[in-house]
This record gives C-alpha cells, structure tokens and sequence, in this order.
C-alpha cells in the first residue's frame, strides 16, 4: 500500500491507502471526538461528531471524519468556530435523548452545550449502532438490531438469539456511550416478554 501525505490541523501527516480521516488523525495523535466509531467495526457516521472540513485543492466541505478517506495533498480542519457551533447542536440533539449520559455531559462541557435545548425524548439511545454491529460484525450473533425508523427508531434485542447468547456476553454493554445499565434493561424486558409467551 502506497503512503500518502495530508496535513490535518497544520501538522503533515502521513497515512496509508485505505485509511480515514479519524484513522489518520488518531495515528498522528490527534483528537476528533467521536460516539459512534470503534476500531474493531466498519466505520458508520451515524453520531457525526466526528465532522471536519476538508479543502482538496480549494474545494473546501463538510465531511464525516470516521468515513471518508485520506488522499494526497488533502488538507484538513478538525477545529474552528464553524464546526464547534455544529458539534455543539450535535451534542444538544443527543442530550435530549440521553441527558445523563457521562461521555455527552463531557462533550457538553467542552462545547459549551445547552443541556436543555431540544425537549427531553430520553431514550437513552442514541442510535451509534455500536451495540449492534459488535453483535453482527464481531460476535456473529445478531441478537440485537435496530426496530423501527425515523424518530421511532430504536433498539431491540432479539429475544430468541437473546436468550441463548446475551446473558454470558454482554460484550456490546460497554461499548455503549449511554451507559450498560439501558443495555441490560432492555435486554432483560426483551427476555422477560420472550418467557411470558
């Protein structure tokens, strides 16, 4: 595989084919923050934190850091008062869905965001994926998946794949940046429906 030159926030960065932008920055020592990425999984976009600006030969835009990949001469912005502004409503959306979640309440606190912005919706989840494609991807399982769409959307373990794989694993409870205890709790009404049947 070929090396490749970027500069990301004014530091030149080498990279190989194939790799991220987040991938890229994280090597390099660079911090993006992100909700939804972990380096065992293909990479999703769904928190968007992860954003940044890239300019490829004065073509400048918005772009998703943990899918879009690194290319000779690429310069990119991981900071600037334009994308503080988007990460921080990014961060208000969440918290209205999980508003005590620790990982949000931290990026709150570092882009100054209004914890009571948007009306409360708490779910606890806010749909990283994270949980569900450790499952598919890793575990081979697929005992949790995603129901519904749209603003309904949410997550569902799968009672008859449930019951004979979750209760020894719980490896996806970790990975969960709203906190294991909406995991289990979810996973335990998926269980105890599944047994009333």
């Amino acid at each position: 595989m070929s090396e490749i030159l970027l500069k990301i926030d004014g530091k030149e960065v080498k990279a190989r084919e194939g790799m991220t932008v987040l991938e890229a920055a994280q090597r390099a020592g660079i911090s993006i923050p992100t909700l939804c990425h972990h380096e065992k999984l293909e990479p999703y976009g769904a928190c968007r934190l992860c954003i940044v600006e890239i300019d490829m030969r004065g073509w400048k835009k918005l772009v998703v850091s943990c899918l879009y990949p690194v290319a000779q001469d690429l310069v990119v912005t991981t900071k600037s008062e334009k994308i503080n502004r988007i990460r921080k409503m990014i961060v208000e959306l969440l918290l209205a869905h999980a508003p005590d979640a620790f990982d949000l309440q931290d990026l709150a606190r570092e882009y100054g965001a209004d914890r009571d912005r948007f009306e409360k919706e708490s779910s606890f989840c806010i749909h990283c994926g994270l949980c569900v494609r450790y499952c598919a991807e890793v575990k081979k399982k697929h005992a949790v998946g995603f129901v519904n769409r749209g603003a309904n959307r949410e997550i569902s373990f799968i009672p008859e794949v449930a019951s004979k794989e979750c209760w020894n694993c719980k490896e996806c409870f970790p990975l969960c940046p709203t906190e294991a205890l909406q995991a289990a709790y979810v996973l335990t009404e998926a269980l105890m429906s599944h047994t009333r049947q």
